[in-house]
């Protein structure tokens, strides 16, 4: 089936969706400091789905061409953020480059890795996230800053490394792992979420070239893709959801988060529940 075979309904359905998907990750950017590649990624998979893109390949375009829509999103909350002065610029120069080697590795796995591997761990990830978002944020304190000596020291580039190669492959933007350490290490909420929303570009930029990389002359892509990244499935999302970014960058700012974390919770399950049927059938 493709695109114009498709019946009206759905193609209208496909278009509303793409539409909240980049309203949900403009604002998810800004207000989690997350990348919204959690909601992105399952858009475009039935976008090319519509499009008739084999299932083999099928993921792998869907999570290049999120890291894609993610790149101007992030950049723009993270700016947001830098404006009020409230990102941790030492603990982000810290981060950066290991998360940036962690990206590299993601590619290169994504480049050999089959479809159900990527959707492997996106059942791992939706689980374990959703499983933190409804324990709550922010419980436990390991010290009042980064270590940086030692073998504390080395857990921390450890961390950041799996974190830049995890997020590559199933399309985040890392915010919430980076959220989660900076808040273990004594940051307030507001500062840590601030600064996680730095690390979506240094995750997006890369994995973005390593997906057209891993992707490159591989056949049966849809017109106008590069590798595993689609131009259709960028200009679809991606006005939304730069529009959108400063507006969860304010409410951020100003209101309790909770119910928030909740329902990002619930939307990762019910994600992760999909891929794990589809995994099973």
């Amino acid at each position: 089936m493709d695109l114009f075979a498709s019946g009206a309904g759905e193609l209208l359905a496909l278009a509303c969706g793409l539409i909240a998907a980049g309203l949900a990750t403009g604002f998810l950017a800004g207000f989690l400091g997350i990348g919204g590649g959690a909601i992105v990624a399952p858009v475009l998979y039935e976008m090319f789905r519509l499009l008739g893109v084999t299932a083999t390949q099928r993921m792998h375009l869907a999570v290049g061409t999120s890291l894609a829509v993610m790149i101007p999103t992030t950049l723009r909350a993270f700016l947001a953020h830098k404006a009020r002065g409230a990102v941790d610029m030492p603990a982000y120069r810290r981060l950066a480059l290991p998360v940036v080697v962690g990206v590299i590795l993601g590619a290169a796995v994504a480049r050999h890795a089959p479809e159900t591997v990527l959707k492997w761990v996106w059942v791992a990830f939706s689980a374990v996230m959703s499983t933190w978002l409804v324990a709550g944020t922010g419980r436990g304190r390991h010290g009042d800053d980064l270590p940086v000596a030692g073998l504390k020291g080395w857990i921390i580039e450890a961390y950041a490394a799996a974190v830049g190669a995890i997020s590559t492959l199933i399309s985040i933007g890392g915010g919430s792992f980076i959220t989660a350490l900076l808040r273990f290490y004594g940051r307030p909420i507001e500062r840590a979420v601030a600064t996680s929303a730095g690390i979506g570009p240094l995750i997006a930029i890369p994995g973005t070239l390593g997906f057209i990389w891993a992707g490159w002359g591989t056949s049966g892509m849809p017109p106008l893709t590069f590798g595993y990244v689609n131009l259709v499935g960028i200009a679809a999302l991606v006005p939304a959801s730069v529009i959108a970014a400063p507006w969860g960058v304010r409410v951020a700012h100003g209101i309790p988060r909770r119910a928030l974390e909740i329902a990002l919770a619930a939307l990762l399950a019910s994600i992760g529940l999909r891929f794990l049927v589809s995994l099973l059938s």
